[in-house]
């Protein structure tokens, strides 16, 4: 059984116990990262640990770990786990205590971080694309906290998978937020359409990543949200999650979107990412 970190120790996953007043069991109540691993070396890890720190700020829990920790902490996680690219894991709760709405006083804050083997982006989805629907977006208003607190997500995806989709577009006040689990993008007259940082969406580090890249190849990509009415016009759609990278959406509630294949200025866009992943792997 693979180790894991809790609460300052390297642990086996069996092992591993966390006490049933924890306020991330009863409440939900803290907040999360993922982090791709390529080869030994975290993608963009400073990013990922300043929206850590963000959400934590958010959520008003202290962050018990100096960057420099965290960095120790996931370095050595990782150098337990050489099989291969890896997905690292972080959660932080506010800790355990008497069950109250109120937060608690002086209570530490739950540590737990693992590491999974990265699942390779399926070569069918980036060949020919994945399915979406558009779902009425049923989330609270601080989406921009990456909480733990993920039963709307899991509701919006399980019924994108019920109607055969991979993921699902959420739309509120007639305009295009995010997918359920990733960040979107449409396309239209070669222009890339991304919806605004706000409490409407996570602010992605691979979103993040893609509009450098547009702006730095001169690709014209603007953050403003797309008109629900729009999206059957597109000539693309995309998602992006660090995990699942940049894919294209070519059939959108059943129809198809653009040519029905993945599009140009997606291919360009995902060979611009993996050169960025290769950049930073040798960086490293």
């Amino acid at each position: 059984m693979s180790d894991v970190f809790l609460n300052g120790k390297f642990i086996a996953a069996d092992k591993a116990k966390v006490s049933v007043l924890d306020r991330g069991f009863v409440f939900g109540d803290g907040v999360y990262e993922v982090i791709p691993v390529y080869d030994g070396h975290c993608f963009k890890l400073k990013s990922h640990l300043k929206r850590l720190q963000n959400s934590l700020d958010e959520s008003r829990i202290v962050n018990p770990y100096s960057e420099k920790h965290w960095e120790t902490v996931l370095k050595k996680l990782i150098s337990l786990h050489l099989d291969g690219d890896q997905v690292l894991y972080l959660q932080v709760t506010r800790g355990v205590a008497v069950r109250d709405h109120v937060f608690p006083e002086n209570t530490a804050p739950t540590v737990f971080v693992m590491s999974n083997m990265m699942q390779a982006v399926s070569e069918e989805y980036k060949a020919n694309g994945i399915s979406a629907i558009t779902l009425k977006d049923s989330r609270w208003q601080k989406c921009n906290i990456k909480s733990i607190s993920l039963l709307p997500n899991c509701l919006l995806k399980q019924k994108a998978k019920d109607s055969g989709a991979e993921e699902a577009l959420l739309i509120s006040d007639g305009f295009l937020t995010e997918g359920s689990t990733s960040n979107a993008y449409a396309v239209l007259d070669g222009v890339i359409y991304t919806a605004p940082k706000s409490g409407k969406i996570l602010p992605g580090i691979t979103r993040d990543v893609v509009i450098s890249l547009a702006l730095k190849a001169g690709i014209p990509l603007v953050e403003e949200p797309v008109a629900e009415f729009k999206l059957t016009d597109a000539d693309e759609l995309w998602t992006s999650s660090s995990t699942k990278e940049v894919l294209p959406v070519t059939r959108l509630n059943g129809e198809k979107v653009g040519t029905g294949l993945p599009g140009p200025v997606w291919q360009k866009i995902d060979e611009l990412y993996q050169h960025a992943k290769s950049v930073e792997r040798n960086d490293g």
